[in-house]
C-alpha cells in the first residue's frame, strides 16, 4: 500500500474510534485481547467509503465464502448494509437475510439503502450487546465483517448466535490481520487466527478454515 493511503486509512480509523459508541475498557476472557469501542452512527460514512471495494474486496469475499441461493443467512453489526444487500442479490427472492445492528440509527439508513435498491428480502433486527435477537435454529450462515472484535459481550453473543445457527450452519468472522505489520489499523481492530479460534472453539465451534485471499483480512469458517 503507498504511503500517502496508508496514512489516510491510519487517520480515517482514528476518526472511527472518535465516532465509537463507547470505548473498550473489557477484555476477553480467553486471550485477554483488548474489546474495541463500537462505531457510532456517526462513522457510518466509514462504511461506504470509496477505497473499501479495494482494500476489502466484498464481492470476492463472499465468493470465497460461498452463498447459495435460499438460504438464510445474518448480517451481524450490519451498520448501513454494505454487506447485507450483496448478500440480499446472492440467496435470491427465496433466501431471507436479517440485517442486525445495536443502533437503531444505523438500521434506519440500513432500510433506507435497501429501498433504494429496490431490495425486499432484507429483514431489519435490532440486537443487544449480549444477544443478536435471531431465531434459533433457523440460519445457515451467520456473517461477522469487522465486528467480532467489537462485541463487548463476546461469550454470551457467541452462545446466541451458535443457537441461531441450524445444525452445521456456518459462523464466518472477517477480520483484519493482526500477523501483518503492514494493516494500518489500530491494534484492538485486528485479530489472529489463532486468537480467534482460542475464543470460539471452546464455545462449541468447529474451526473449518481460514481463506486468505483478501489484500488485508482473514476470512475465518466455524460451523456448528
Amino acid at each position: 500500500m503507498e504511503k500517502s493511503r496508508f496514512i489516510k486509512l491510519f487517520l480515517a480509523t482514528a476518526l472511527v474510534c472518535q465516532a465509537a459508541v463507547c470505548q473498550a475498557a473489557d477484555f476477553h476472557p480467553v486471550t485477554h485481547r483488548q474489546i474495541a469501542g463500537v462505531m457510532g452512527v456517526g462513522g457510518a460514512p466509514w462504511l461506504v467509503r470509496p477505497e473499501r471495494e479495494a482494500d476489502e474486496r466484498p464481492e470476492q469475499a463472499l465468493d470465497a465464502i460461498g452463498i447459495e441461493k435460499g438460504s438464510t443467512v445474518a448480517d451481524i453489526g450490519a451498520g448501513v448494509g454494505y454487506f447485507t444487500w450483496r448478500l440480499a442479490q446472492r440467496v435470491g427472492p427465496a433466501g431471507t437475510v436479517y440485517g442486525q445492528d445495536i443502533q437503531p440509527g444505523m438500521l434506519v439508513q440500513l432500510q433506507k439503502n435497501m429501498a433504494a435498491r429496490k431490495i425486499t428480502n432484507v429483514k431489519s433486527v435490532l440486537g443487544d450487546y449480549d444477544d443478536p435477537k435471531l431465531p434459533k435454529d433457523s440460519l445457515d450462515l451467520i456473517l461477522l465483517v469487522d465486528v467480532y472484535h467489537e462485541f463487548s459481550e463476546p461469550v454470551k453473543m457467541v452462545d446466541r448466535m451458535r443457537e441461531s445457527l441450524k445444525p452445521g450452519g456456518r459462523l464466518v468472522l472477517i477480520e483484519y490481520r493482526a500477523e501483518d505489520p503492514n494493516v494500518p489499523i489500530r491494534p484492538e481492530h485486528e485479530m489472529t487466527v489463532a486468537q480467534v479460534r482460542a475464543e470460539l472453539e471452546p464455545q462449541k465451534l468447529k474451526f473449518e478454515k481460514s481463506i486468505e485471499v483478501l489484500p488485508q483480512q482473514h476470512i475465518i469458517i466455524f460451523r456448528r
